[in-house]
């Protein structure tokens, strides 16, 4: 049976409906993303923990679900809000469909909306809270939506995180590897290990002693969703892993915290980055990459001391996309190097962190 419910933004605009996967009222901060596919992959990026999302591209589901195409082990979204979803998908791996993946996890969706109509509203007015919901009254949703913690005061960090250290049994490795896990992605650990790492990881709130005391050649600070600001008591810590002298690497969220950790200022990007078309210029190499990010905030430009250097930009609004420490073995990336828009582009990064690492490990 096909039952109408609403998605309600929190500036009072409603788009009607139809429900699919699971049946039930949430509310998340509403944000879109500009692929045209990955929808398995975006739906269990934990950097979406929190979030109700939309895919602009009008057709989700037609390769339908596979058990290969996750980034962690859960659907991270709030919700999903789709123009129309593929019923009968086409695809060797496909064990499910879309609506059937969603009913599984308890992730409510909703279809049949006007898609491009709620994107201009956020690219306009900026991203905000908002409800898939049953409820019929404006006055009751926007209640329920202005009493809860919104998105900004939230630690998602902590809900996808690993609770204990997971330890690599591989015995034969040229790098070993710890990870601080914010919200990593699975192919950031599959990358690693096919360049022959040990990849040990943590949970995020690790001290520095312990994540040192493994002795690795070098560390991964690692994506993930949320506010880089209520993660302020993670900069101490993060403080110690540089002056220990360890390779470092920060990838997207972990890139802010080491921007905070060198006394940056993050912000609050208008509508966010979120999709596999996001233009990076490596200033460097004079080059330009086709980029994926999925991040509502962004590091400062401004206050840069001397020991550091910007080494990309997004051409898209000139914000900081990397960073590199002149004197120390620290470099950061504000997008995606392992999410394949490329479809390899930007593994590079993964090359430069081993190459790094290989010259510490030299002196």
């Amino acid at each position: 049976m096909i039952k109408k419910i609403n998605l309600v933004l929190q500036d009072g605009s409603i788009y009607n409906g139809f429900s699919f996967g699971f049946e039930k009222e949430i509310i998340g901060e509403v944000v879109f993303n500009t692929s045209m596919t990955g929808y398995q992959e975006m739906l269990t990026d934990p950097s979406y923990r929190g979030q109700i999302l939309i895919p602009t591209y009008p057709l989700i589901g037609n390769y339908g679900i596979s058990k290969e195409d996750v980034e962690s082990s859960e659907i991270q979204v709030q919700g999903f809000v789709v123009r129309q979803f593929c019923e009968k998908p086409s695809h060797n791996n496909s064990v499910m469909n879309l609506d059937q993946y969603l009913l599984e996890n308890k992730i409510p969706g909703i279809y049949g909306l006007d898609t491009r109509s709620i994107v201009k509203q956020i690219r306009n007015a900026g991203v905000m809270m908002g409800a898939i919901t049953s409820d019929n009254s404006l006055k009751n949703i926007l209640n329920k939506i202005n009493s809860i913690k919104h998105y900004d005061e939230e630690n998602f960090v902590s809900q996808v995180s690993r609770k204990e250290i997971i330890y690599d049994k591989k015995n034969d490795f040229d790098i070993k590897i710890s990870v601080l896990d914010l919200g990593v992605k699975n192919n950031i650990l599959r990358l690693l290990k096919k360049r022959n790492c040990a990849v040990n990881i943590f949970p995020y709130d690790s001290k520095a002693e312990e994540i040192l005391f493994e002795k690795p050649d070098g560390i991964v600070l690692s994506p993930g969703p949320g506010d880089p600001k209520n993660l302020d008591n993670l900069i101490p810590n993060i403080k110690k892993l540089i002056d220990s002298g360890t390779p470092i690497l920060g990838i997207c969220l972990g890139h802010q915290l080491i921007a905070k950790s060198f006394g940056l200022q993050t912000f609050k990007l208008p509508f966010g980055h979120r999709g596999g078309n996001q233009p990076v210029k490596d200033i460097k190499q004079n080059r330009v990459y086709v980029t994926s990010q999925n991040h509502g905030y962004a590091v400062s430009n401004k206050n840069i001391h001397s020991d550091l250097e910007i080494t990309h930009t997004n051409m898209n609004d000139g914000t900081v996309s990397g960073l590199n420490h002149k004197k120390l073995p620290v470099f950061s990336i504000q997008y995606h190097s392992e999410a394949s828009p490329g479809p390899k582009d930007s593994e590079y990064i993964f090359d430069e962190f081993v190459e790094k690492i290989n010259q510490y490990k030299g002196k």
